[in-house]
């Protein structure tokens, strides 16, 4: 395979569907361990998530690969990864931010991640799947501030599976559009930003009506 791990993640339009076809159904398991690198260890956070699944949703559109098989098995990665992460923050947090570790992991992305728990609470595991580097840091967190399991495992799944069936189906819907398959980056730079606003909007939503409530 004549495909490099860097230009994997800077011409992931192209060099996933030649990677899909040299690999044949190893494709899926490099998939998974992608995303479940992606969302189940700190250090990792550059790998590319959504992209990876757009751009997997458009070649299952072309019947390069299947797309209830993508729905699966990145599902699983994204749920697996996350669930890795909480307990990771949970039994070693303290220890993995303290220790030679963290000279990969930035400050200014923990902050960011507190930011988002701090204004929605539980619900940053789902929102934060829609946010590179909040991603992977969200469950860490979550682990590290002892958060409830069973509280924490009905956030992951329900924000893996919207999240998968989300970018995945987008890609297989609307991938192979030429105005799009022709300038995904952009376009998913803007799928980004329309996905922090509409989700914006609705915490906001929640927020106002809560602290109605209580008045």
């Amino acid at each position: 395979m004549n495909i490099s791990f860097i230009h994997l993640i800077l011409h992931i339009d192209s060099s996933l569907e030649q990677m899909a076809l040299e690999l044949g159904l190893l494709v899926y398991a490099v998939l998974f361990l992608i995303i479940f690198c992606e969302t189940g260890l700190v250090v990792t956070p550059f790998l590319p998530g959504d992209s990876l699944l757009f751009v997997s949703g458009a070649l299952a559109g072309n019947e390069i690969l299947n797309i209830w098989v993508l729905l699966v098995i990145i599902g699983l990665g994204a749920i697996i990864g996350d669930t890795l992460n909480f307990w990771i923050g949970k039994f070693a947090g303290c220890k993995v931010l303290e220790g030679r570790l963290s000279a990969f992991i930035h400050k200014r992305w923990l902050e960011k991640t507190h930011h988002y728990f701090e204004k929605y609470g539980g619900a940053t595991i789902v929102i934060a799947r829609f946010i590179p580097i909040v991603r992977t840091f969200a469950p860490f967190l979550a682990g590290i501030g002892k958060m409830n399991y069973q509280k924490f495992l009905f956030y992951n799944v329900t924000g893996a599976i919207i999240w998968t069936w989300a970018l995945v189906g987008g890609g297989y819907l609307i991938g192979n559009i030429p105005v799009i398959s022709e300038h995904i980056s952009l376009f998913m730079w803007f799928v980004l930003a329309l996905c922090i606003f509409s989700i914006a909007m609705v915490a906001k939503s929640v927020l106002s009506a809560v602290f109605c409530d209580k008045n």
